[in-house]
């Protein structure tokens, strides 16, 4: 996209209104937000009827600041009703997943019946090795229906489960198995990553020799790899579950029966291990998947890129799409596993309806060029989202018009682990949107920006974002530690949860996320945004990615320095000192002088965690010439090294 194009339409504020023919089969309707801001307990007591109670409740909200209980009297069981209640409406024969693995010409078709009996010899084999309810059970696993399998057999026996990204150290197993004194492990022998067998047992291995209270590991086979065994621990998948019953009688919970743990890291503090409970956390999910995602149970083939190792996956690739009965896609691979075509010709092969994936993804595959989306049929897609840090407008406008070619809404949606499900977000069908705006609030969710000293702002004003209200799915805690949980999330602004996110209104009161407070600087006095910086970068033709950091500097207090990675156009230019220099006016154009990048180091990748994030924290230890932190959640640990050898043989752009 041209980059006077992009100005063009960020300047006239360019909105995109849903059209007449999407609005009138839209699941969101005018009215909806009056119909929720008018009563919100009412609204969510509502949306509970989603769900299939075996205890209706008749209590909605209690509510003693900071702990929520939602709808505590009623009482159901979580696989129930992901999978037990659709094959008993008739539904069985529906197509819950298409996997797709790694490589080419692997796949599995599993319908809602085949789900259902799965997990029910994956319940009966659990309690044969004697998992029984409030057990925490530890999960390290690839993306395979295994997984969702366990997941959902886990929680149909009340035990929680605490999924381990599969891309995580040994360490990192071990101190989240601890933390939450799990008896039991599931994990895989291995996975695959560009057609190459990865090994996952040896890290289970080595992070158990710390853990003395784990009883059995379930092990999944999926390579052909040599696997070490202790004997009477490990049991093999596919000998303890395949000869189970595909019969299991499901017991009822209490609706705040604790539902699983997530751990959400920390730069120096221990990992946090967030905690969400069953009927609260269910009903939010299932709703927002609906009204978002304008998910259509007949007719959708919904494909949410991300690992089940982390919030999306658990919230809207198991939870919230399977209380709504879609068929999914879910795909093992890497976006270039088997080529740079490798979605687009899943797209156009599954008839995938809805994509929703994450702005760094994005950015990656608009950096290998348009010629890739138009070289398959995208026309089955008629909904696109984006998740996990403020997407910049030209990566949107390019989703746009190279993904949906102009004839899909974009979703761009903010929310948290700690929230457990969307809390802002455009919906489909009534939305104004616009290129990188949130835009509003959700039905039933209540947020506002404030100052420093918790003053609600107004329109074109900018702060930290708080939800003044609960809401359902929000987290219980931090799994025994409820001091921490306070000081956390709720000190900084009594009475609301501090996001830990910035925002701002635009002169219609529209939001937009900026990231994570702690990602803005304080250059001369000048407060700046991380964020806005990177998309003034990324607006840039030539530009294919960037991350932004603070560094100290004698005479400014910080300083910008910007990690930038050129379209593939533009790698091959030898000017590099003039690309710099063009890039450094761009930003002091298009924000102000003050921004303007100390120092900006073109690299040919960023450091990014498994899961797609740029791992930014490095990236400031990098700037300040420091000695690197744990690298081991990155997909190529040897990029933190390149970087830190390009920022000694560039020169500093000093003004």
């Amino acid at each position: 996209m041209a980059e006077a194009k992009l100005e063009a339409w960020l300047e006239e504020n360019r909105r995109y209104a849903p059209s007449p023919d999407f609005s009138a089969r839209a699941n969101a309707q005018p009215g909806i937000y009056e119909l929720a801001d008018a009563d919100p307990e009412g609204w969510w007591r509502q949306q509970a009827e989603r769900l299939t109670w075996d205890q209706t409740p008749t209590k909605i909200l209690e509510w003693d600041a900071p702990f929520a209980r939602w709808f505590s009297d009623g009482t159901l069981n979580a696989s129930v009703n992901c999978v037990d209640r659709h094959v008993a409406a008739g539904r069985g024969d529906q197509v819950a997943f298409h996997w797709i693995a790694d490589a080419v010409g692997e796949t599995r078709t599993i319908t809602y019946a085949q789900l259902l009996e799965m997990v029910a010899q994956a319940a009966n084999a659990l309690q044969e090795l004697g998992v029984r309810a409030g057990d925490r059970v530890a999960m390290y696993m690839p993306m395979i229906p295994e997984a969702v399998v366990a997941m959902l057999a886990i929680v149909r026996l009340g035990a929680m489960h605490s999924v381990v990204f599969g891309g995580f150290s040994a360490d990192a197993l071990a101190s989240r198995i601890l933390d939450s004194d799990c008896h039991f492990v599931i994990t895989a022998d291995g996975a695959f990553r560009r057609g190459t067998a990865s090994p996952l047992k040896p890290a289970v291995d080595e992070a158990l020799k710390s853990c003395p209270n784990v009883q059995a590991v379930l092990v999944v086979r999926r390579t052909e790899g040599e696997v070490d065994w202790v004997p009477g621990r490990d049991h093999w998948w596919h000998e303890v579950v395949q000869r189970q019953s595909v019969q299991h009688r499901p017991e009822s919970f209490p609706a705040e029966q604790p539902l699983f743990l997530m751990y959400t890291s920390g730069t120096t503090a221990k990992p946090k291990g967030i905690f969400h409970t069953t009927a609260g956390y269910l009903t939010q999910v299932a709703t927002t998947y609906f009204y978002v995602f304008d998910a259509k149970p007949d007719s959708d083939v919904c494909w949410t890129a991300a690992d089940i190792g982390w919030i999306t996956g658990h919230s809207y690739i198991v939870y919230g799409p399977l209380i709504n009965g879609v068929t999914q896609v879910m795909y093992e691979g890497l976006p270039d596993s088997d080529g740079k075509d490798r979605w687009w010709r899943i797209i156009e092969e599954y008839g995938v309806t809805m994509l929703y994936t994450a702005p760094t993804t994005i950015r990656t595959l608009m950096k290998w060029g348009d010629e890739y989306p138009q070289s398959r049929d995208l026309s089955s897609l008629r909904l696109l989202g984006s998740v996990g840090e403020p997407i910049n407008p030209e990566a949107w406008m390019w989703y746009r018009e190279q993904v949906g070619r102009n004839n899909c809404p974009i979703v761009d949606t903010w929310w948290q682990t700690e929230t457990g499900a969307l809390m802002i977000s455009p919906l489909p069908g009534i939305s104004v949107t616009k290129p990188g705006a949130g835009m509003r609030a959700l039905p039933g969710i209540q947020v506002a920006i404030v100052d420093n000293e918790g003053r609600h702002l107004g329109k074109g004003e900018g702060g930290y974002l708080t939800i003044t209200h609960p809401w359902p799915s929000m987290t219980r805690g931090i799994y025994g530690d409820p001091e921490r949980f306070f000081e956390t999330y709720w000190s900084r602004f009594p009475g609301s949860y501090f996001a830990g996110d910035g925002a701002k209104y635009d002169s219609d009161g529209d939001i937009w996320l900026l990231g994570r407070v702690d990602d803005v600087m304080n250059v001369s006095g000048h407060r700046l945004s991380t964020t806005e910086i990177e998309h003034a970068l990324v607006g840039h033709h030539a530009v294919a990615e960037a991350a932004v950091v603070g560094a100290s500097d004698d005479l400014t207090g910080q300083a910008v320095v910007a990690f930038v990675t050129l379209k593939a156009h533009s790698e091959t230019s030898d000017d590099h000192a003039a690309i710099i220099e063009q890039l450094r006016i761009h930003v002091a154009t298009q924000i102000s002088p003050i921004a303007r990048p100390r120092q900006i180091i073109l690299t040919p990748e960023l450091p990014k965690t498994r899961s797609g994030k740029i791992m930014r924290r490095l990236l400031r230890d990098v700037a300040e010439h420091r000695s690197l932190g744990d690298v081991t959640t990155l997909t190529d640990p040897t990029v933190v090294a390149m970087i830190a050898g390009l920022m000694e043989i560039h020169a500093s752009s000093d003004d």
